[in-house]
């Protein structure tokens, strides 16, 4: 499968992980992320203004776009610049991620339709867009309704998937624990 995938990471985030940790476990889901983009993707895009978080994309040949600023939609617009075809926007903090899993994410984005992986609070963990042009920066609290809103509004059918991996993300040290990772 060919698909752009685009990676946001920004510096300083998961600040409910507890301190000492912060930055080692934000870098390591990055990289099981990026591992498991680059196995199966046409090309990968970390878009970020962390300089540790550019060593570890450059280390897997990943290309880095900067983060503009401006929260993580317009992060997300800059990386997308320039992109043909189908591309799937996947968050940095999904340690379980696997290629199988992007795999699935692009198949709804193939035939034409906008692939949603909804959080368990609501925002959004990954979407698989069938071009860059079906992206708006919609993030936040109770963005997954808005994206399916969205493409609705563009005429695509919105499919919400619930791949066990791409919803498991971590924000605090319980969903550490959830998800099998020591504390």
């Amino acid at each position: 499968m060919v698909a752009t995938v685009v990676v946001p990471f920004r510096s300083g985030g998961k600040s409910r992980l507890p301190a000492e940790l912060r930055a080692e476990v934000a870098l390591a889901m990055l990289g099981d992320v990026l591992r498991a983009a680059v196995a199966q993707s046409g090309g990968v895009r970390l878009v970020t203004d962390d300089e540790a978080a550019v060593r570890v994309a450059r280390g897997l040949g990943v290309d880095v776009v900067d983060d503009p600023g401006g929260g993580q939609g317009a992060a997300v617009q800059a990386a997308l610049a320039g992109v043909a075809g189908v591309c799937l926007v996947v968050n940095a903090d999904l340690p379980r991620v696997c290629p199988a899993d992007l795999v699935a994410l692009a198949v709804p984005a193939r035939a034409g339709a906008v692939a949603i992986v909804a959080a368990r609070d609501g925002t959004t963990n990954a979407l698989g867009l069938p071009s860059a042009a079906a992206f708006a920066p919609l993030y936040g609290p109770g963005s997954a309704a808005r994206f399916r809103a969205h493409a609705v509004t563009l005429g695509l059918e919105a499919r919400d998937l619930e791949l066990p991996n791409l919803v498991a993300d971590v924000d605090t040290a319980a969903d550490l624990a959830r998800v099998g990772l020591p504390v």
